[in-house]
């Protein structure tokens, strides 16, 4: 049975934003068609398009969100990948050419000030989504200094035997895919976690406050993993980009993730367990006030968010109502058409 999986390769973080776009599409790759274009011009229902009919015959599929549009398949500026190999494996498409030019010219004093509104919105919820990234690194920081590493680093290494447990290693190492499991969206926080773990055979699940340590043994983890040969997948949180949420080792279908909805008492390794709780008390308040203060941030950073996904939709009927879609489909057709050729 083919498998759909969803991704976000970009992000809007608390540094801006921030892009994985690079671990999109292997070095392996036959063909890439690049599709440019303004908004509204038909990118992601063309993506979408084809996807859906792959699927169809049984291929599994990958979409890439945009998290400026969770209902998007990204495709549009700065959410962007450069051709690499012009002409010998990357193909240019412009769906521009679909445009009627002289309408689209007409509507030049209209466009010119949306587009600008657009950038300044996103000005405004980068600066606070900046904003709540220190906050909670001040939380990070208290919390890190009640830990017991040392237990931690045990449980860590038994966790890690318990994981790789008759798994050798290989004379090759294996390769790390990075992207993010999660985005701050105009439909508010959307995780992709499910979705990235649909094919796992074994789940396992970490949790504990920020700084307690679960991004160090995430990353002890899918280290260890390339050490024995193994691919996999690293799938990073929104807020702090270098934090990491899910794990997936691809060679053997093994999730572990910090996302809520996989936390299980009885099997999930809480972090929180070896904190010194006498030393946390004092600073319990200041940190829930932190972390207040922090999502009240990531509110406005989303309220903002979705204006300015307003204010591209309206830019977008500029673009909608000037370009010819039976082209488009013309032009879906001829691609079907040429990834049949790549088909072994």
């Amino acid at each position: 049975m083919p498998i759909i999986k969803d991704y976000f390769p970009g992000g809007n973080t608390g540094e801006g934003f921030f892009s994985y776009y690079d671990y999109v599409i292997g070095n392996d790759a036959n063909r890439i068609f690049l599709l440019k274009g303004g908004p509204g011009t038909g990118k992601s229902s063309l993506m979408k398009d084809i996807g859906r009919e792959f699927f169809k015959r049984g291929f599994d599929i990958e979409y890439h969100h945009c998290s400026s549009d969770n209902n998007s398949i990204d495709a549009t500026s700065p959410h962007t990948i450069a051709a690499k190999n012009p002409g010998v494996v990357d193909e240019i498409i412009n769906l521009g050419e679909f445009w009627d030019v002289k309408k689209m010219e007409e509507n030049k004093e209209k466009v010119i000030p949306l587009t600008k509104d657009v950038s300044r919105s996103f000005k405004r919820v980068y600066k606070y989504l900046k904003a709540a990234k220190l906050v909670l690194e001040d939380t990070m920081e208290l919390n890190s200094s009640f830990m017991d590493f040392g237990q931690i680093n045990l449980k860590t290494n038994e966790f890690i035997s318990e994981i790789f447990m008759g798994h050798t290693y290989s004379d090759k190492l294996g390769k790390a895919r990075h992207l993010f499991g999660s985005a701050y969206t105009p439909g508010g926080f959307v995780s992709c976690t499910e979705s990235v773990l649909s094919n796992s055979t074994q789940i396992h699940s970490i949790s504990g406050d920020i700084g307690t340590g679960k991004t160090t043994i995430l990353e002890k983890i899918y280290k260890s993993a390339i050490e024995k040969g193994l691919d996999v997948e690293v799938l990073h949180t929104p807020l702090m980009p270098e934090k990491i949420e899910t794990v997936f080792i691809k060679d053997i279908k093994v999730g572990i993730t910090i996302d809520e909805k996989f936390i299980d008492e009885n099997k999930t390794l809480n972090l929180n367990k070896y904190r010194d709780e006498e030393k946390y008390k004092p600073y319990k308040k200041i940190i829930e006030e932190d972390k207040n203060v922090s999502n009240d941030l990531i509110k406005k950073a989303v309220e903002n968010i979705k204006h300015s996904k307003a204010l591209h939709d309206e830019l977008e009927k500029f673009y909608v109502d000037n370009i010819d879609f039976t082209k488009s489909d013309i032009l879906k057709n001829q691609l079907i058409k040429r990834i049949e050729e790549y088909i072994k």
